[in-house]
């Protein structure tokens, strides 16, 4: 890759896959783990789970794969202005939500509660656990085999008990230290993402407003631009406008004090790197402008009372499906049945946390309506 610096990840100097394979004659390590992430089943249900609108709401609403593609988008254009490596910021992208529930946070919420007693879910534990056991695809080992800088790039946090179970990824939770920069970018890549697309669903569903809005700085500011230049532009685009403005002073913001960080402190490779502290990160005035627009949206989308009914809907159903399950294991299917014998709960919290809004729907029918064999 061109103009790659000397402290971005190499794949010629990976830290390796757990099962040892030939390598490719025309893919880097990070290109073949990019591939492997889109050709998988996890990687097809995103398109049938939900961001914050269950998915038959709408058909304009981002869905997870949508968003997945987006973070993808924006995080090989940071990695390309700071000479990191864009394979590796993609895989890291496309793969981040594999282990998303339906129906988003209310999903994870629901089902963390019901796994309280075994362990509890987190899903980037369990998007780790998609990609080193439950994708079934090769001969030769389960899951996807990815590289060691893929696999920590998806493990964006990690309680310390969870830490001590998950061997090389895990450490740097134990030790304290950092993950790549590409790691680093994707988490602020993902941010950027989800804020100013959730601000374009709430808009379009009409659970908030541009007047709303309008109070928040960082869009107040690009608003202002907008109006000043187009004054008579219609609602639709002027929304589109301000968004992509917000966008820009992010990840313009983002790359320019990422790129003061790294000078100053002149990193001569990926493993002094991973000795200092987090090197991606927002300017102050920035930094503060970004969580006023996140504490927004928990108080005037997230917990809409709209959404609130949708996100009680979701709990019901993944708290029935996770009891109907748990108390007659006969009931899942044929490969989740063989598993359940060594691990009841997490054989289940898998089965779970693999549907899509749609299908979690219709398994819920199955299980708790009668008209449906009638």
């Amino acid at each position: 890759m061109l103009n790659l610096a000397p402290y971005a990840a190499n794949p010629a100097l990976s830290l390796g896959r757990e099962f040892d394979e030939p390598p490719s004659n025309t893919r880097n390590a990070f290109q073949r783990d990019r591939d492997r992430i889109i050709h998988s089943t996890a990687f097809r249900r995103l398109e049938y789970k939900t961001q914050v609108f269950v998915n038959h709401e709408g058909d304009l609403f981002r869905t997870r794969l949508t968003h997945s593609l987006e973070v993808a988008q924006m995080a090989r254009g940071i990695a390309r202005t700071l000479n990191l490596h864009e394979d590796l910021t993609e895989a890291i992208a496309l793969a981040h939500d594999l282990g998303h529930t339906p129906f988003g946070h209310a999903g994870q919420d629901a089902l963390n509660a019901c796994m309280r007693d075994f362990g509890g879910f987190e899903h980037n534990l369990q998007s780790l656990r998609v990609v080193e056991k439950l994708e079934l695809r090769y001969a030769d080992f389960d899951g996807l085999n990815l590289s060691f800088e893929v696999r920590e790039g998806i493990l964006k946090h990690c309680a310390i008990k969870n830490a001590k179970l998950l061997g090389a990824v895990g450490q740097r939770f134990l030790d304290k230290t950092s993950p790549s920069l590409e790691a680093q970018l994707t988490n602020y890549a993902d941010e950027i993402a989800y804020n100013n697309h959730d601000i374009d669903d709430g808009l379009r569903s009409g659970l908030i407003t541009i007047a709303q809005l309008a109070k928040v700085e960082l869009f107040a500011n690009n608003l202002a631009i907008v109006q000043a230049k187009y004054p008579k532009l219609e609602q639709k685009r002027l929304i589109h406008e301000t968004i992509r403005r917000m966008i820009n002073t992010l990840v313009v913001d983002l790359c320019t004090h990422s790129a003061h960080n790294i000078a100053q402190h002149q990193p001569k490779n990926i493993s002094v790197i991973r000795q200092l502290p987090a090197l991606i990160g927002f300017s102050s005035e920035i930094a503060e402008q970004n969580q006023k627009l996140k504490q927004f949206l928990r108080k005037h989308l997230y917990h809409h009372y709209k959404v609130n009914r949708m996100s009680a809907k979701a709990t019901r159903i993944v708290r029935e499906l996770f009891t109907g399950f748990f108390e007659n294991t006969g009931l899942l299917p044929d490969e989740f049945q063989t598993y359940a014998e060594i691990d009841k709960a997490r054989a289940v919290a898998d089965y779970i946390a693999g549907m899509t809004d749609r299908f979690a729907i219709r398994e819920h029918r199955k299980l708790f309506t009668v008209e449906e064999y009638l």
